[in-house]
């Protein structure tokens, strides 16, 4: 149990209502990774020339709000980041704009990507030693920015994209592809920044953090090669133009690798990770005097069965005290994946965390004691309205009741028609932030 005093007003909502509780477990997650709470500790000074922002992911609109609320306000600053359409956070009072938010399609590139990306790469041309380039990155980066490298079109980045999305690819793998078929990301943003320092402030949707998976790598070097992108996209049986298969195999399409010289002044700082969050949480759940054990925040795996495997650790502990005494809360991140099914491409409605939910639900057998989170910290879960939904004792018996078939909408990936009927859908609207998964159980 919490050594320290618990807060009687949090105990009481865990016994009062436990779907609030997690979600609260679930708000303060967000809250810590908010980019304003980072930032500061990493900023370089000021440089004697210009001082050029750059930027993608879900958290870019709230990344170049906090730089602006800490830069100094009579030093040069200008540039663009770009984020997901609907995700630009309201600005500050008083604050004034000197970084303009775009807006792009997510998670299948669009036009306005295309054009932002290619917005970014010119506003670097020239820049000297004197110069400094901020570039902020989180997840999601990788649709908004999209400059399809040559012998590639945007429908095709457009095709290769939604191909990799329903293939059951892990964040690693689809990146991967993404760096070799970009002109942007791979380091190569990084590149084209010439002689100037490039500081990138990051916030990790990944697993292990690994800055040259985050958004793709845009101004990291880049340890995968062609080859790897090659066999991913043979390996998933996803299509390219031959010119493009051509370049591939001659490694003409390869990226910036680590232990070039000009990478020596170049720093990366994480500002936010799924660690720090799900440790938020934790702090919170203890809070109320229950103990909290964090599992992981790099659960990667097909969603359905990820849950089922949550199902389990979780009966364990309500039936045979092992490996954790009851009650606790169990948290886990990561990127989970949902492989589509071509007959089930169109009929379904959901993302990852109504899909691990479904799972657990399966999984849990209607357990009297086990309530469940899952949401995705970005607020969007796939590509509908909702972050993401909870499991209840009586979730399957209310869906009987209803008419519902949890195994009829598990295998048409409808985890948000499922949820929506039993109003168990957790909605926030954007974050503004985005550090993946977040996964909370309840074991009473």
């Amino acid at each position: 149990m919490n050594s320290a005093a618990p807060d009687l007003q949090l105990a009481s909502l865990l016994r009062r209502d436990p779907r609030a509780f997690l979600a609260e477990l679930y708000r303060a997650a967000v809250a810590s990774a908010q980019p304003l709470h980072g930032m500061r500790a990493h900023l370089p000074a000021p440089p004697p020339g210009r001082t050029v922002v750059v930027g993608a992911g879900k958290a870019a609109g709230a990344m170049a709000h906090a730089l602006e609320q800490l830069w100094p306000a009579d030093a040069p600053l200008y540039g663009a980041v770009v984020t997901r359409y609907g995700h630009v956070p309201p600005r500050p009072a008083g604050l004034p704009q000197r970084i303009e938010v775009l807006e792009a399609a997510h998670p299948v590139p669009d036009a306005a990507g295309e054009a932002a990306a290619q917005r970014m790469l010119r506003s670097v041309q020239g820049l000297g030693a004197d110069d400094l380039v901020l570039c902020l990155i989180s997840g999601g980066g990788s649709a908004l920015l999209s400059a399809p490298a040559p012998g590639l079109g945007l429908a095709d980045k457009q095709r290769i994209s939604q191909a990799l999305l329903h293939s059951g690819a892990s964040i690693a793998e689809m990146n991967c592809v993404r760096k070799h078929l970009s002109a942007i990301k791979g380091g190569r943003l990084a590149a084209a920044c010439g002689a100037a320092r490039v500081v990138t402030l990051a916030i990790s949707d990944v697993p292990g953090d690994d800055p040259s998976v985050i958004a793709s790598g845009p101004t990291v070097p880049d340890p995968s090669t062609c080859a790897q992108a090659l066999d991913i996209l043979t390996r998933y049986a996803i299509d390219i133009p031959p010119v493009v298969r051509a370049a591939l195999e001659s490694g003409q399409l390869e990226t910036p690798k680590p232990g070039h010289p000009g990478w020596q002044h170049h720093a990366v700082h994480l500002i936010a990770t799924p660690w720090q969050a799900l440790q938020a949480a934790a702090e919170r759940g203890r809070a109320a005097g229950v103990p909290v054990h964090v599992l992981s925040d790099a659960v990667e795996g097909e969603s359905r069965e990820v849950g089922r495997v949550h199902a389990a650790l979780a009966r364990a502990v309500a039936e045979r005290g092992s490996p954790f005494a009851p009650p606790c809360v169990l948290l886990s991140g990561g990127e989970t994946t949902v492989t589509v099914q071509a007959s089930a491409a169109v009929a379904g409605r959901g993302g990852r965390a109504t899909e691990f939910c479904m799972g657990l639900a399966q999984g849990l057998q209607a357990h009297p004691r086990i309530w469940a989170l899952a949401a995705d910290t970005d607020g969007i879960d796939g590509s509908e309205d909702n972050a993401g939904a909870w499991v209840r004792p009586d979730t399957t018996a209310r869906a009987q009741a209803l008419g519902l078939s949890l195994d009829a909408h598990l295998q048409r990936h409808d985890g948000w028609g499922f949820f929506s009927a039993l109003d168990d859908l957790l909605v926030t609207g954007p974050t503004h932030t985005n550090v993946n998964d977040f996964r909370a159980l309840l074991v009473l």
